[in-house]
This record gives C-alpha cells, structure tokens and sequence, in this order.
C-alpha cells in the first residue's frame, strides 16, 4: 500500500531542509526522485543522499517562480523519465519584517517562492497526471497556514494560500483521478528556522514549551506524512491541510 517503486517524484527544494527529508522518505518507499533547485552544487549532494537511499535520483536547476523555467523542468522530466506520479511542492522562503516595514519586492518575493510555484508546478504536472488517469500533488504549508505572527505577513498570507489553493485544486482534478493534499509543518529545524531563532527572541524556549512532543521537529518527521500522501494508501484523501507539528496545534 505504501510502496511507491516505479513511481517518479518531483520535490521541488528538495535539496535541503523538509524537501530533503520528504525526498528521503520516498527514495526509501522506492520513488526515483527528482530534485528541483536553484543551488546546482546543494542539489548534487542531496542527490547523493537520495542515490545512497536506494532510488535513481537526478537534478534539475530550475526557477519555480519563473513560467519558462517551470515548462523547461517538467518537459526534462517527461524527457527522462516519460512520467510524472508525485508532486511536492515545497520550494519556500521568508522576509521576517512587520507589515508596516515590508516593501512590495519582498512581498512579492515570498508569495512568487511559495505560493505562484506551487501554482505553476500543479499546473505544468496536471497533463500528464491527467493522461495516466492518477497523480500525488503534496503542497507544503505551515503552522502560518493557520496562526498569525507579526513578523511573517506575507509568509503567513502564502501558506494560508497554499491551504486553499489545495482545496480548489483538488476539487478540480479529483475526477481526474489526481489527489492534492497540503501538509502543515510545525516547528522544524532547518537552515530557515534558524534564522528565526536568531532573530526572534525566545522562540525556541516557546516552542518547546507549547510543542506536546516538547521538542523541534526534525525534517524526517515529515518523511511518513509525505510517503503516505504520496502513496496508494490516501487514494480517498483529498483537499486536506494535515499538520506535522509534534501537537503544537492543538495547545491550548
């Protein structure tokens, strides 16, 4: 049920942070996985991460954001692969600034990285999805999907549109046999957590605190999550945001 050999996957930043550890947990089910980033050298090694685990795993160097670059990656991965089973659209980054504070560039950079990705990869994945008659689209959310914070407006205002993009995409191509779904991190250790450790006072200790796991998350504990949206075993799931957050939702 949750074997995914033979299928190919497409996780787009998948050479480092949650992308990475998703991608691992596929290659480990069995995917060939394809990594798609901007940073050639960082994919490379996440590559070889992915071949030690076992799966044929290849880069591309690719702009999410930019129209042309989408099209150019998904006709490589028709080119080597002749199919397209999984999606992963993860591809993110972040201007910790209030809004007052914010400039329209940087606005404008967050919602192209996070949520006009997503769009554009659904979009170029949907025909061959379609043509199989079956296809896993993972849009990645946030904690952010669900609370506010003051110094995260448009990362906030992103992820909360990476939730509905998923339910107006689902229900759009569910009677094309595709399932979209969102998963909504919690608080995960990685290089752009980091930096909001750095620059948000006590953020770690509230964490823990509120977390009913009391720990960060590790980008492996997105592995499972990632596998079974990927797999047959969600094939009646669609349209839903699951949070991976070690309880940190549910705190009161």
């Amino acid at each position: 049920m949750f074997d995914l050999a033979g299928k190919v996957a497409l996780v787009t930043g998948g050479n480092g942070g949650i992308g990475l550890g998703m991608a691992l947990g596929l290659a480990q089910a069995g995917a060939r996985v394809v990594v798609a980033a901007r940073n050639a050298q960082k994919s490379e090694d996440a590559v070889a991460q992915l071949r030690a685990a076992g799966s044929d795993s290849f880069a591309v160097t690719a702009d999410v954001t930019d129209e042309a670059s989408v099209q150019a990656l998904f006709d490589a991965v028709a080119e080597r692969c002749g199919r397209l089973d999984i999606l992963i659209n993860n591809a993110g980054t972040t201007v910790r600034k209030p809004v007052d504070q914010l400039q329209l560039a940087e606005w404008h950079q967050v919602m192209d990285t996070n949520l006009t990705s997503a769009f554009l990869c659904s979009r170029a994945a949907h025909p061959a999805m379609k043509r199989a008659g079956n296809g896993k689209i993972i849009n990645i959310g946030s904690m952010m999907s669900i609370f506010g914070a003051p110094y995260a407006p448009a990362y906030g205002a992103s992820k909360g549109g990476i939730v509905q993009l998923t339910k107006a995409t689902a229900a759009s191509w569910a009677a094309d046999g595709i399932q979209v779904n969102a998963i909504l991190p919690g608080w995960i250790a990685t290089d752009l957590t980091d930096g909001a450790r750095a620059q948000v006072p006590g953020l770690t200790e509230r964490v823990v605190a509120r977390t009913a796991a009391g720990r960060w998350g590790q980008p492996k504990d997105l592995a499972g999550t990632a596998v079974f949206l990927a797999s047959s075993a969600s094939d009646f799931v669609t349209g839903a945001a699951i949070p991976v957050d070690g309880g940190y939702s549910i705190a009161a």
